[in-house]
């Protein structure tokens, strides 16, 4: 299943998470720019490997703030993006600009720490966005319990475009990433299976239904399902 976007109206314009994709994107095109091996130089220093934090030396923990604006290619980079467009700009509505970048950069923490907490002797760099978005897909999944995603679900070679409840969309999209962690706990590190990070996805959709409700503190819900919605 591939989302297209939503059925959500965001009311201001997003540009923390704009701002968020601008670095991601610079980011990116200068890992492009590296030779091979530069580029595995810079992945080995700022992404997240586990086996290297050490509580006696704090900046051993910079990767986990580092780790989120890195992407191991094409389509992990393009994919993290598409998923923040869609979704992001409608949780910034809803808490806000400032509280967004500080629950989006929190949930990118949240996310990396369990991976770490799972995989401790791992010695495999753990990069991308896609902990810190799994947050803001938590958050979403408060927020808008009404909302439709327009997927893209592929029949052989005929695409079909299908309107499916975001708490449908979203649960199945959590299950998937738990049971693929809990298959990766089966391997000699606990690390992730096919390269991805399961039980980031997991630790930063937690955090998001977690912490969705204290950042609404103090913030007009304004507005009401009605304004949320339109037909596709």
């Amino acid at each position: 299943m591939f989302p297209i976007r939503d059925t959500i109206r965001a009311r201001s314009f997003p540009i923390v998470n704009w701002l968020i994709i601008a670095v991601n994107a610079l980011v990116f095109f200068f890992e492009l720019s590296l030779s091979p091996q530069s580029l595995d130089q810079l992945i080995q220093t700022f992404g997240l490997v586990p086996a290297r934090l050490d509580l006696a030396t704090p900046l051993t923990f910079f990767p986990l703030l580092s780790h989120m604006f890195l992407h191991a290619g094409w389509v992990h980079f393009i994919g993290n993006m598409w998923t923040l467009v869609i979704f992001g700009d409608n949780v910034e509505d809803r808490i806000g600009s400032l509280r967004y970048l500080v629950f989006y950069i929190l949930g990118g923490f949240a996310a990396g720490i369990l991976q770490t907490v799972l995989s401790p002797g791992s010695l495999v760099p753990a990069i991308g966005a896609s902990g810190a978005i799994a947050a803001v897909l938590g958050a979403y999944f408060i927020y808008f319990p009404h909302a439709r995603v327009i997927t893209l679900i592929p029949i052989f070679i005929l695409p079909w475009f299908v309107e499916i409840p975001a708490l449908v969309y979203l649960g199945f999209w959590f299950v998937t990433q738990f049971f693929s962690g809990a298959l990766s706990l089966a391997t000699a590190s606990g690390m992730a299976t096919g390269g991805v990070a399961w039980w980031a996805h997991v630790g930063g959709f937690i955090y998001g239904l977690i912490m969705a409700t204290p950042f609404r503190i103090g913030r007009s819900k304004g507005r009401t399902y009605a304004d949320d919605y339109y037909p596709f």
